[in-house]
């Protein structure tokens, strides 16, 4: 830099002489090597002038069109300066080259995505600024841009890029995306193009994003559910052959499909019955009302196909988490579906309901399943006939009343009986327990001694609650023709996440079988139906433990949650 201070004093007079000539004419374009001399003293030695060149060079862009290149160079350079106070001023003059020339939005753009990676405070809320004034600018050619760096740009650049969108854009698509359906559109198609490369996080954002948008909200035709559900597929990975070893699409799996089951709602929820019902009435718009959800047969098909046969073979931590997955997805299975999934969760439900005790039953396994069945089960009843041996008519072929299935239910009503004296031998000591944690409780001294036996509370709370709902779900299933549970009666442990009302749980007392069940009342119901939203939150964000971190290790190229050499990692 210059270190004469008579020649910096010299160079600065120079531009502000030229910036006064131009802002007196009325044809400034008539002062061309005025605008050549401000861009020239980018290449100086002054910290001042070059300070004041970032000013003026923005301030006449638009009147020198055949300078423009020579122009932005110009200020990019400044941009790169050593000199914090020339960078920031050029940072902040950026917008203004888009002022009156809006061509150039997308290049400013992608040069100022590229300086989120600055550390500097200062510099750092400068980017912003500039980034949310081009954006209020034209939204859509800025998005654009930024999502480039989202789909193909360097890795610092890229997650600095998306923390940008995440807290200074999406708060405010409300103001930013006009016109409304057209932006959410443009971006949809944004979001899609860079789902190719991501995070476990990361996806889970862009789809939170996704589902705010008014296109994909409350009312929609099924056709934009089906597009979400279809871009959850995509990250699931569905149309690869599985890998019981590979933990990355394991993970993955559970965890779109998680994402997934607010959107089956409904969809599968048209049983036989109800289908007649709907054609005897002819009140098809109650028919198309009940098919608004999307449809869940791909994720169940492939479980069905390459997961269940394998299930003993899955890490014990993820186990339970399909098996909730399974558990949450059933009620909203179609028939044929249901058909398809009932003989292997049949062969799941022998193997954790086994003839006579060996060994502690896995509660919690048999809950799911057990849900699993009964959903299933309710939407084609007769096929139980030939799994457990049952005598369900229903007047088609498939019934199979002329074969001989009696071993069949012997053996499958043995395993209830097995399995039910397992569950009540279980509540006998969790009940002990209580009354001992309760009394252990009273003679507590530290806060730290309370602390610890109410967690053991809360855990055998949680075990009592998976018994009750395992004897109800297995009582009915002792007669020859048995109805099959298909509503919210069974309200599943994990979703027990609000708190009851004072009428029904006294605080720290015992909830009655009615209450534990979830079917008291239908308030009970519309409790369950929050609660599931929570419990699905808490399945993803245990899948996407980590992440927010960086965890990523070797995945899948080209697609998906690997690839790039990234590697996206779902743990």
């Amino acid at each position: 830099m210059a270190s004469d201070p008579a020649a910096e004093a010299a160079e600065v007079e120079k531009l502000y002489e030229f910036g006064e000539r131009l802002n007196e004419a009325k044809d400034k374009s008539e002062h061309v090597s005025d605008y050549e001399g401000i861009i020239a003293a980018v290449k100086g030695q002054s910290v001042k002038a070059k300070q004041l060149a970032a000013q003026l060079i923005p301030r006449f862009f638009k009147f020198f069109p055949s300078l423009a290149t020579e122009a932005s160079t110009a200020q990019f350079d400044l941009v790169e300066e050593d000199e914090l106070g020339i960078r920031v001023q050029a940072i902040r003059g950026l917008p203004l080259l888009c002022k009156d020339t809006p061509e150039y939005v997308s290049k400013i753009v992608d040069v100022l995505g590229q300086l989120l990676i600055y550390e500097e405070n200062v510099e750092r809320d400068a980017v912003h600024k500039a980034l949310m004034s081009l954006l209020r600018q034209d939204a859509k050619a800025s998005l654009t841009a930024l999502f480039k760096h989202i789909e193909i740009g360097l890795e610092n650049v890229r997650e600095k890029v998306i923390c940008f969108l995440k807290d200074k854009v999406f708060p405010l698509k409300t103001e930013l995306l006009k016109p409304q359906v057209e932006m959410e559109r443009h971006v949809t198609d944004l979001v899609k193009k860079s789902l190719q490369d991501v995070t476990g996080a990361e996806f889970k954002l862009f789809m939170d994003f996704l589902r705010s948008f008014s296109i994909f909200g409350d009312g929609v035709p099924s056709e934009s559910i089906q597009e979400l559900i279809e871009i959850i597929e995509g990250q699931a990975d569905l149309d690869a052959q599985f890998n019981v070893e590979d933990v990355d699409h394991i993970d993955r799996l559970i965890s779109c499909m998680c994402m997934a089951l607010p959107f089956f709602a409904v969809s599968g929820r048209i049983t036989y019955e109800l289908l007649l019902f709907y054609c005897e009435t002819k009140n098809s718009s109650k028919l198309l009302l009940s098919q608004r959800g999307a449809s869940s047969s791909k994720f169940l098909n492939y479980i069905n196909k390459h997961i269940l046969h394998v299930f003993e073979k899955l890490p014990e931590e993820r186990k339970l988490d399909l098996l909730k997955n399974l558990a949450g997805s059933s009620p909203y299975a179609t028939a044929q579906d249901s058909r398809q999934l009932l003989p292997s969760i049949v062969t799941l439900l022998k193997k954790y309901m086994p003839h006579r005790k060996i060994e502690e039953p896995k509660y919690n396994y048999l809950e799911c399943l057990l849900y699993s069945f009964h959903h299933l089960a309710h939407k084609t009843p007769n096929s139980t006939n030939s799994l457990c041996g049952y005598k369900i008519v229903t007047g088609q072929p498939s019934d199979r009343l002329g074969e001989d299935f009696s071993e069949n239910y012997k053996d499958f009503t043995e395993r209830l009986c097995s399995t039910e004296d397992a569950v009540r031998n279980a509540m006998k000591k969790l009940t002990q327990g209580m009354a001992d944690h309760n009394k252990a409780l009273s003679a507590a001294k530290t806060e730290e001694a309370k602390a610890k036996i109410k967690t053991e509370q809360q855990k055998s709370t949680a075990a009592l609650r998976i018994c009750n709902n395992i004897l109800a779900m297995t009582q009915p299933l002792h007669a020859k023709a048995p109805s099959f549970i298909g509503d919210n009666k069974i309200n599943l442990s994990w979703n027990e996440q609000v708190k009851q009302s004072s009428g029904s749980t006294a605080a720290g007392g015992k909830r009655n079988a009615t209450s534990v069940n979830g079917s008291s009342t239908s308030k009970a119901i519309n409790k369950k139906a929050r609660g599931q939203g929570i419990v699905q939150n808490q399945l993803v964000n245990r899948a996407l433990e980590g992440l927010s971190q960086g965890g990523r290790k070797s995945g899948r190229a080209g697609r998906g949650w690997g690839g790039r050499g990234r590697g996206r990692g779902y743990r």
